[in-house]
């Protein structure tokens, strides 16, 4: 019999033991954070595949571009724009890790 996967973590958690998931490097990947305080203007939440961004500068929301009012919380809207930030802010975070690998370029917004 296959267990579920409630059941095989109940099990595990019986042996103290956990699920994880890693890349093909073997590095963990943490889950994605929802904002509960943050509500887009129907009172709908962001979903957690994006990128909040409280009080946004300029140049930072997508709709600077056509000129359009700045909302107070927006995301970065493109894909290849939210996987830079995530390469440098691991850089940055993990520096030790990284003492021999040149940093990844700072990211500049493109939409």
């Amino acid at each position: 019999m296959t267990p579920s996967l409630a059941v095989l973590e109940r099990l595990l958690a019986t042996a103290g033991l956990y699920l994880t998931v890693v890349d093909q490097e073997g590095r963990v990947i943490q889950p994605m954070a929802d904002r509960e305080d943050v509500h887009d203007g129907a009172g709908r939440r962001y979903p957690s595949h994006l990128d909040t961004i409280l009080d946004p500068e300029q140049g930072e929301w997508w709709g600077d571009i056509y000129g359009l009012a700045r909302p107070p919380e927006t995301y970065h809207r493109s894909s290849a724009d939210r996987e830079a930030r995530r390469r440098r802010s691991r850089w940055e975070v993990r520096v030790a890790q990284h003492r021999n690998v040149p940093p990844p370029p700072i990211v500049q917004d493109y939409y």
